[in-house]
């Protein structure tokens, strides 16, 4: 059985050198202490129960990645899933971008300054982030995921097809992702002029992207085609309620 030091303390003639074996749940902590004026030594074993930090949680606690080019209909799927799976919840991103319709801060994004996502970046408080345009900044923050897990649910990624394969890498064992997948470009391009919401020159932006974007979906563990919407949705439930079943 393999241990590590974690601390010395000297009390006038006794040394005390606490050993641990690393471990996420449960484990033993030996108090080795010298007595310099017998020159004598004392081995204590005492069990402990150690609160499982942050990379034992990626073990216990499961996440959702649901990733696409922009205009592929990632958050439709994302909002069907969240209706039809109590247990699910809405991971919500940081964004520097204005709302946009009836968007609203808190429910959709964290709308917050360049200057503040700069703050968080310094401070590593994000599991993934990205300049997804110039000046334009999203990411998933730390403190978001254990809010949801400490609620006892799983939470739904809709994010960036970079940071998606970020988190994946980050928590490998207990992640299910998911690739949405647009017919074709020319059907994305089409979608995107349909919400009447950005220039010709932004959609043209977010078409080429997409294009280099769509050559990474094997980087996931499933592909999903919405071609039709209805049918995508169904298909990503399945997946979805597959993946919550194992232990």
């Amino acid at each position: 059985m393999r241990y590590q030091t974690f601390s010395a303390r000297r009390e006038g003639f006794l040394l005390h050198v606490f050993l641990g074996k690393t471990v996420c749940s449960t484990g033993h902590l030996l108090s080795l202490s010298f007595n310099f004026h017998t020159r004598s030594a004392t081995l204590t074993d005492k069990a402990f129960t150690l609160q499982p930090p942050s990379h034992c949680m990626k073990r216990y606690n499961k996440i959702i990645i649901l990733t696409a080019p922009s205009g592929s209909g990632k958050t439709s799927i994302t909002r069907y899933l969240l209706d039809k799976i109590p247990t699910l919840a809405f991971s919500i991103s940081a964004a520097t971008r204005q709302p946009r319709g009836q968007e609203q801060h808190g429910r959709d994004y964290y709308f917050i300054t360049p200057e503040e996502f700069k703050r968080h970046i310094k401070n590593d408080d994000f599991i993934e982030w990205e300049m997804v345009y110039e000046g334009k900044y999203y990411g998933t923050l730390k403190s978001e995921l254990e809010r949801i897990w400490s609620e006892g649910r799983v939470p739904v990624l809709d994010i960036d097809v970079h940071g998606g394969i970020h988190v994946q890498q980050e928590y490998p064992i207990n992640t299910l992702s998911i690739f949405i997948k647009p017919p074709s470009v020319d059907e994305l391009r089409r979608r995107l002029l349909s919400r009447g919401t950005e220039t010709a020159e932004s959609i043209e932006t977010r078409v080429n992207k997409a294009a280099y974007e769509l050559s990474f979906a094997d980087q996931f563990r499933h592909v999903v085609v919405n071609d039709d919407l209805d049918t995508a949705c169904k298909q990503a439930e399945e997946i979805v309620r597959e993946f919550l079943q194992r232990d």
